[in-house]
């Protein structure tokens, strides 16, 4: 025998599926937390993409770097020290950005 409509009503209410996409911790997030959530992993983009076009930039840079490092004199150096300063910045700026990027549980963001 089949349940009448109405039992059938309150059997879809009773259930709720969750976002099964997204992680155990980000499931029941307020509003504000959602918003903080987005606002830290947008900057860890943007942080991504400065890294990016600094790894474009270093890589021109590389082109240059050894013959700089061989022809120019004592420590005149200025494409070499133009590439480790890109080098430092890809570094850094693609670490913050994979941390920024990562998720609920590294922004240390309470559930409760």
């Amino acid at each position: 025998m089949r349940p009448g409509p109405e039992a059938e009503k309150k059997a879809r209410k009773e259930i709720r599926m969750t976002n099964t996409l997204l992680p155990i911790e980000e499931r029941h997030l307020t509003p504000d937390q959602v918003e903080a959530l987005d606002k830290r992993r947008d900057l860890g983009h943007t942080f991504l993409v400065i890294a990016g076009q600094f790894a474009a930039i270093a890589t021109i840079l590389l082109l240059w770097v050894g013959q700089d490092l061989s022809y120019s004199p004592g420590w005149a150096h200025p494409i070499a020290y133009y590439f480790a300063f890109a080098v430092a910045i890809i570094v850094v700026c693609g670490v913050a950005g994979i941390v920024l990027r990562r998720g609920y549980s590294a922004a240390g963001l309470s559930a409760a």
